[in-house]
This record gives C-alpha cells, sequence and structure tokens, in this order.
C-alpha cells in the first residue's frame, strides 16, 4: 500500500527556467540508470523477496524512497520548463545564438507533455522495463543495485558540473547523499549475504555440476602480461575454495568446429568438394 503525501522528499527550486538543461535532467528520471529503473527495481525486488523480512523491508523501503526522487526530478524538469513556451521560443530563435541555445530542447516537452516531465532519457528514448533486475536471487540483486547506484551517483555528479543554477545544484547535492547511503547499505547487505552464504552467485549449485578444474585460472587472451599484476591471479580466492591461477597462453578444450551440410530447405550454401 501506498500513500502520496502532498510535499516533495526535498525541495529546491531552480532560479531561472532552463529547457536545455530539462532536457539533459531527463537521463536521471528515465534513462537506464535513472530514478525510474532504481524505483521499479527495488520494488519489484521486495514485491518478490522471500525468506528473512528485514531483507525485503531494507529494498521495499528504498524502493518507495526513489518514487519520491522520481517526483523530485520531474517536478525539477517541470519547473525549469516553466516560463519557456513555444511562441517566446519562436521569437528567441530569431536570434541565431539564442535560437542554437533552444534549439535544444527536447521537443517532447513541448509536444507531447504540455512542458512537463517524460518517462524517457535524455534523447528521448522511452524508459524500458528491461533496464531492471530483479532475479529472486538477493546476492546477485544486491550487487545490480550497487551497480545501479554507482551509475546513477555518476550520471548526477555529470549533471551537477553542467549548471550553475543554486537550486537545480541543491537538489542534485541531495541526491548525490542520497546516493553515498544507497551504494554504502548494499555493500553491508552483499557483506552480510557473503558471510553467510560465500561469493559465488547461486551458492546452491553442487560441485558435481561444475568443471572444477577451471574454476580459477585466469586466461591471460591479451598481447604482454599486464593483467598478471592483479591480485586475481594468484592466492587464495574470495569464496575461500581455491587458489588463483594464471594461464599465460590458453589452449582450446575442444575439437575442431564441424557441421553438417545445410538441408536443401533452408536453401544454404552446398558445401565444396575435396
Amino acid at each position: 500500500m501506498f500513500f502520496h503525501q502532498k510535499e516533495l522528499q526535498f525541495h529546491a527550486k531552480p532560479e531561472r527556467p532552463d529547457p536545455v538543461y530539462a532536457k539533459k535532467l531527463q537521463e536521471i528520471l528515465g534513462g537506464q540508470f535513472g530514478e525510474i529503473s532504481v524505483a521499479m527495481q527495488y520494488l519489484f525486488q521486495g514485491w518478490n523477496a522471500r525468506g528473512d523480512e528485514k531483507y525485503k523491508d531494507l529494498i521495499m523501503d528504498t524502493g518507495t524512497e526513489e518514487l519520491g526522487h522520481v517526483e523530485m526530478i520531474a517536478t525539477m524538469i517541470a519547473r525549469l520548463l516553466d516560463d519557456a513556451p513555444i511562441n517566446e521560443q519562436e521569437k528567441a530563435s530569431e536570434d541565431p545564438v539564442i535560437g542554437a541555445i533552444m534549439g535544444g530542447m527536447n521537443p517532447h516537452h513541448a509536444i507531447v507533455s504540455g512542458l512537463g516531465a517524460m518517462p524517457e532519457n535524455s534523447t528521448g528514448v522511452p524508459w524500458n522495463a528491461g533496464y531492471i533486475v530483479a532475479s529472486g536471487n538477493l546476492l546477485s540483486d544486491f550487487r545490480a543495485n550497487l551497480n545501479a547506484e554507482s551509475q546513477g551517483r555518476l550520471q548526477v555528479a555529470r549533471l551537477y558540473e553542467m549548471t550553475e543554477d543554486k537550486g537545480v545544484k541543491e537538489m542534485l547535492s541531495f541526491l548525490l547523499a542520497r546516493d553515498t547511503m544507497h551504494q554504502n547499505q548494499w555493500i553491508a547487505a552483499i557483506k552480510e549475504l557473503e558471510e553467510k552464504y560465500g561469493t559465488t552467485v547461486p551458492a546452491t549449485v553442487p560441485a558435481d555440476w561444475e568443471a572444477t578444474d577451471f574454476s580459477y585460472d585466469f586466461l591471460n587472451f591479451s598481447d604482454g602480461e599486464h593483467s598478471k599484476k592483479g591480485n586475481w591471479t594468484s592466492g587464495k580466492t574470495p569464496d575461500g575454495n581455491g587458489d588463483f591461477g594464471y594461464v599465460k597462453k590458453p589452449e582450446a578444450y575442444g575439437g575442431k568446429q564441424e557441421l553438417k551440410p545445410a538441408p536443401a530447405y533452408v536453401h544454404g550454401i552446398p558445401p565444396l568438394e575435396d
């Protein structure tokens, strides 16, 4: 059950209209790593969560918070579009310099949404439910969540550098802070799950399913051996079940690829005779 409280989680207003920046801000709303993505990712993970109630609440609390972030950014986009009606843009475009700037506006804001936010990214690509990860495996999902928050914070930081608007920066500063918290909470939850179940996902795969001779060797497929300098080529593996190895020149373990001639009904090229 959800309730809508008629207050923004963090309130900030832009100092002036900026339809071009509103277009840029669409990325952290409806882009692959935007707030719509993380909100839906967390909510579907939470709705499908089984087992320990604390993990379900962790996911649902964060997903609900992200809905508030969707509202904040959508409101900021609408405010950046305030006082920027189409006829004013047409007049402004008579000046080549101003026209070039205004030309960067997202036409969907003017044509489709009536100067409001859209569920799409900064280039107008609609938000896609395929962006979200909800596998039913908590460790796998929490690692995906950490990546989503990392990518999202990176984009917010880049947007922060693209504006001098104090009000916009205040909102982005709040989002940076919350992304910091979310990254740390997922790291903490990941560590807790790894201590309980191990580092490899899924942890329930029987040993006899796996060709364990190949489980811990790093295979070098590059010129040189720079990758050998990493801590993934020697010492104990994080799961504690083996030791890293390094293979300088990997061998092919299979035979030559051989396919039967294509049958006539697929109209393939017949094989050449020896």
